[in-house]
């Protein structure tokens, strides 16, 4: 598939103006958040796979990505990340996978930690996406647009988390510079947004509550409501939050009765993929460069004009072709 002219001025368009006008460095508070209780979770230990991972794959598997195979390596790597032959691995986070419950011994005690994106209020992923295929939406999500995304892995690398997941062989980078640029298309949890869009739960919170009632793991609602029953919680059960500070501040809060810091030392020594560091600062607060900005938008602008004159000459040829025949 061939992108058209009109597909590729529309994403100069997008990736040029987010370059220059780029996103809000302060925090935002979004509209929505999530509590997750660690001392109610038992990773659904009597089901084949845990509630809230089923649900997540369930509403989202017409979004997972189907690669062109052969999948090529792109310069300089001679490797590339495929997950499309694990599409049913749930014990990590993949293009394929959006949550998953991250079990642990701490000191003899078993807990289950469900692991997904924190939807930071100031969110690095998306000031540092040099496309801008990520955007935080009011109600406090950040997403990652598909259509734009070229894989290039820096919300990966800027997360404190490392949560998105990259897939090769999909995405615009096929049709643009297969070779030489990219490297496929980033994943991760949206909070179905969708359905909070319309007011309605995220998947994951749905599935949970149906299992447990009024004992859920997962609570969603309200961003002012449901911070304000974190602190009570904690406060009257001697319990440990965290979410509320780390990285200036998400969307997504966990209690504990173990402390965070005991948590990310098990981590650590066991060596987890996925950590829970505490003292976690957020270094995207301070404004872009501006100056910087321009001279990056400039390159992008060079080479899209070169790709648009490319692709033109390209279909002026096929058509003087054509009309010869």
């Amino acid at each position: 598939m061939e992108i058209s002219r009109r597909g590729f001025l529309a994403l100069s368009s997008t990736i040029c103006t987010s370059l220059l006008l780029g996103n809000n460095a302060e925090a935002v508070e979004g509209k929505y958040a999530t509590l997750i209780d660690l001392t109610k979770c038992d990773g659904c230990k009597d089901e084949p796979i845990p509630r809230c991972v089923k649900a997540c794959r369930e509403y989202n598997k017409d979004r997972f990505p189907e690669p062109q195979k052969p999948i090529q390596p792109y310069w300089p790597r001679k490797t590339y990340e495929d997950w499309s032959d694990k599409k049913n691995k749930i014990d990590t986070l993949t293009p394929y996978n959006w949550i998953f419950v991250q079990k642990l011994n701490v000191d003899g005690q078993e807990i289950n930690i469900p692991r997904r994106c924190m939807h930071c209020d100031n969110p690095p992923c998306v000031r540092e996406c040099p496309f801008g295929a990520l955007t935080k939406q009011p109600e406090g999500n950040s997403v990652i647009n598909d259509k734009i995304c070229f894989g290039g892995a820096k919300c990966r690398d800027v997360c404190p988390w490392h949560i998105p997941q990259r897939q090769a062989g999909v995405g615009i980078y096929l049709q643009i510079l297969p070779k030489y640029a990219g490297g496929g298309v980033m994943y991760k949890c949206d909070l179905c947004k969708d359905k909070i869009r319309k007011g309605e739960e995220p998947a994951c919170v749905t599935a949970c509550r149906d299992r447990l009632k009024e004992n859920a793991v997962f609570s969603f609602g309200e961003r002012k409501t449901i911070y304000e029953l974190a602190y009570r919680k904690a406060q009257e059960e001697g319990l440990y939050i965290y979410g509320d500070k780390q990285n200036g501040g998400t969307s997504t809060l966990y209690l504990s009765k173990i402390p965070f810091e005991t948590i990310e030392k098990v981590l650590k020594e066991k060596k987890e993929k996925f950590q829970m560091p505490v003292n976690v600062e957020n270094k995207i607060e301070s404004k872009f460069n501006p100056i910087g900005k321009l001279v990056l938008a400039s390159g992008f602008i060079s080479m899209a004009a070169a790709f648009i004159g490319a692709l033109s000459s390209r279909k002026t040829n096929k058509e003087d072709e054509t009309n010869e025949k």
